[in-house]
């Protein structure tokens, strides 16, 4: 018997006895007046009248009446800027040691503020994760087993007065002295800067280590794996971790992923899906029942919801001066919203640029829909992420292939638009037949897209090429590894590039 690990999960089940869930909208009431107390005296609260919101009898109608919305253009010119530049309590009490920097969807280089308070609730957040286990029935064993997390590089770069890397090597770099036991690939290899050069390691080292959980964006989890494999001549990873039971994914929707990883086990594992962003720890999956998220409504993040409509959105995607927004009270199930928060790291209303609905309201359950400037609506086909995902799950059945990457655009032909999509798969498949088929069962689920379809978007065309060429364009354009993650929508002359680039690979 497992003696360490079955007293662990008895003390995972009895704090979880002694604790209960929070209620959601007085949860995010008591945030909401924590962040405005202790950030009244900087600067951005003296500017929009912190204290006298305070005094307030309704806190979030004069909050959000009081402080404008911002995107990241907007809080970095007018205030983040100070902070790169030394300066201190500007948007959050003090200064920060560190800055994330975001290497998401869109190819402005952003960095976001992380302080020590964001470290403090990213550390809360992921034991508050780590209790949710006992509701997923795993043996006790399992709690003895070590963590793989594969994030960015915990070498970090060093500037005047702080520090700067992505969100997930800076926790890493920060993950208390007790968890680093049971941590792996270690400090020493998590240094290590280049892709290629760190997953060769741990495909080295992988004999050595007795790993129960896997953690890390889907794509890359599944290159690891794959050199892990191939290094050591192995059939599954189960054959080198036979005690692999969990993988907690996160940063875009797994369903497209599932196949083509579960070709490299030897039996499922359990999923796990986390919601961490450069600007903190959102949300985790709470129960196996679902596959949705519970918000984590009670420690530094105040939520804020944006119904995801034209009358809300400017042409650059930005929530208007005007828009309607909502507190988590206020707000609907099974409705697209665009997510804001403010942070204990001093982002203030601030657009995250991620779209979710609310599938459970009690427990405050979400799902990430998509991003807010990977909403296809040039010529009004009005195609959100979600729906593109769940049409690529069809066309997964439907030609027995694994589809791990696509894009599309809307590009001009002949002086008409057409939607040109390029779609990344194990094998080859005949193109037209997977164009007729994505177009018809989009066309079944949007009646707007096939509205589109009889008036603006003149044709469909869809090159399925290697996923490869994807991930190869991802290494030079952008990076492996980390955070790093392929857009699903482009501009049309982004299109274009990748389109240039990925011909010459052929």
């Amino acid at each position: 018997m497992a003696v360490i690990g079955e007293l662990i999960r008895k003390a995972i089940d009895v704090y979880g006895s002694l604790t209960s869930e929070p209620d959601p909208a007085k949860a995010q009431l008591d945030v909401l007046e924590h962040l405005l107390r202790k950030a009244r005296l900087t600067a951005f609260g003296k500017k929009y009248n912190f204290t006298d919101i305070l005094g307030s009898p309704d806190l979030v109608a004069a909050f959000q009446r009081e402080v404008p919305t911002h995107d990241y253009n907007k809080l970095h010119n007018e205030w983040w800027h100070y902070l790169l530049e030394g300066h201190q309590n500007v948007t959050w009490p003090g200064g920060q040691s560190y800055f994330a920097l975001s290497s998401g969807t869109t190819s402005t280089s952003k960095a976001i503020p992380v302080t020590d308070d964001m470290l403090d609730s990213i550390r809360k957040s992921g034991i508050e994760q780590v209790m949710s286990l006992k509701n997923f029935d795993l043996p006790a064993d399992f709690f003895e087993k070590q963590i793989l997390m594969l994030g960015s590089s915990v070498s970090l770069i060093e500037k005047d007065d702080h520090e700067e890397g992505e969100i997930s090597g800076i926790s890493a770099a920060n993950i208390p002295a007790w968890f680093r036991g049971y941590y792996k690939p270690g400090l020493d290899i998590a240094s290590i800067p280049d892709w290629d050069e760190r997953v060769n390691r741990i495909a080295q080292e992988a004999p050595k280590w007795d790993i129960g959980s896997l953690s890390g964006i889907p794509s890359w989890i599944e290159l690891m794996l794959k050199e892990v494999i191939a290094y050591n001549k192995l059939d599954t990873i189960h054959d080198i971790w036979p005690n692999l039971q969990v993988y907690t994914s996160g940063g875009v929707a797994f369903e497209p992923y599932r196949k083509s990883l579960e070709s490299l086990l030897a039996r499922p594992l359990t999923y796990i899906d986390t919601y961490l962003t450069s600007e903190g720890y959102l949300a985790t999956q709470k129960r196996p029942e679902t596959s949705s998220m519970a918000l984590i409504v009670d420690n530094g993040i105040f939520f804020e919801f944006v119904p995801f409509t034209d009358e809300n959105m400017d042409e650059q995607g930005r929530v208007k001066p005007d828009a309607q927004v909502l507190s988590l009270a206020q707000a609907e199930e099974n409705v697209d919203y665009v997510l804001l928060i403010s942070t204990v790291s001093g982002t203030w209303r601030y657009m995250i640029g991620d779209t979710v609905m609310i599938t459970d309201k009690l427990r405050a359950e979400i799902k990430i829909t998509g991003r807010t400037k990977h909403f296809l609506n040039v010529v009004g086909e009005q195609l959100s992420v979600h729906q593109m995902n769940q049409a690529m799950q069809k066309m997964q059945q439907q030609f027995d292939v694994e589809i791990k990457e696509f894009v599309v655009a809307a590009v001009r032909k002949d002086g008409e638009y057409i939607n040109k999509w390029y779609i990344g798969t194990n094998r080859p498949v005949d193109n037209q037949p997977f164009t007729t088929a994505l177009d018809e069962e989009l066309q079944a689920n949007n009646k707007n897209y096939k509205v589109a379809r009889s008036k603006s978007v003149k044709g469909v065309e869809a090159d399925v090429i290697p996923v490869e060429h994807f991930y190869r364009w991802s290494e030079e354009f952008k990076k492996l590894g980390g955070q790093a993650k392929i857009p699903r929508v482009m501009k049309e002359e982004d299109l274009r590039e990748f389109e240039q680039y990925v011909s010459g690979l052929a």
